[in-house]
């Protein structure tokens, strides 16, 4: 897909980098993104580059809101105009444990980068776009990488929980908005996926998986939701805008 551009936060590993990696093979240019110029970042540039991907580094920190607008500039300076934009960058609870006991500086993390970036990211983003005349030809959307605790509640992580809610409710904000400018606007909610940020408990819920809390019986790969964003922002689901997409394995099926 020639022309396509895409901006992923958080993509030096983790789901990031597996959607790097499949809008590369997509056809993409990618800037990939981490908090800093570190040796993760650039072993994340040279995996994507070896996809035969144009590929730069935007290093810099989601919640510096005044410094969206410069890195767009950057990128665009470096590999066209941007068309894509995917908010996957995320943090977790700074401890799990009781609500009662929650912290405020937790809790605000986890809306600082979980739900305000996300925010003010896209508005950034979309200004961009429609300041412009665009390619009628290329595929223009937002993919917000959210979770199935917008949904379902996760008691040990209920500030993570009101966080991914925040921001689903966002992703279907600016479908409104922006529907009506061509850029269609998703929210992908993963479920149970291998991640780092998983580590510590991915293992018991991988028994909980296989003894039937998913309906299909494994924990999922970084790759699986990698794979779904590519498909969204490839726009190979046409006439679609504001859905959000359960990337659970059939997690959250009402059953009985």
């Amino acid at each position: 897909m020639s022309g396509q551009v895409a901006l992923i936060t958080g993509s030096s590993r983790g789901i990031g980098l597996a959607s790097a990696v499949a809008l590369a093979r997509e056809g993409f240019a990618v800037a990939l993104n981490g908090p800093a110029d570190d040796d993760e970042l650039r072993a994340a540039v040279e995996t994507v580059k070896a996809h035969g991907a144009r590929v730069v580094a935007a290093p810099f920190d989601v919640t510096d809101h005044a410094r969206h607008d410069a890195v767009l500039a950057d990128i665009e300076d470096a590999l066209g105009p941007l068309t894509t934009l995917v908010n996957n960058a995320g943090v977790g609870v700074m401890q799990r444990g009781d609500p009662l006991d929650v912290s405020e500086a937790s809790y605000d993390r986890c809306l600082a980068v979980n739900t305000k970036a996300c925010f003010f990211l896209t508005q950034a983003f979309a200004r961009r776009l429609v300041a412009r005349e665009r390619d009628a030809a290329l595929f223009h959307s937002v993919v917000n990488v959210t979770s199935s605790n917008a949904v379902a509640v996760a008691e040990p992580r209920s500030e993570y929980c009101v966080s991914k809610a925040a921001a689903a409710m966002a992703s279907k904000v600016w479908a409104v908005r922006l529907g009506r400018e061509n850029v269609a606007v998703y929210d992908v909610q993963p479920g149970l996926i291998a991640t780092e940020m998983t580590a510590p408990v991915i293992a018991q819920y991988e028994d909980r998986a296989k003894s039937g809390l998913t309906l299909i019986p494994r924990v999922g790969q970084p790759e699986d939701v990698g794979g779904i964003i590519a498909s969204l922002a490839s726009g190979k689901f046409p006439y679609t805008t504001g859905q959000a997409i359960s990337a659970d394995a059939g997690m959250l099926v009402p059953r009985f």
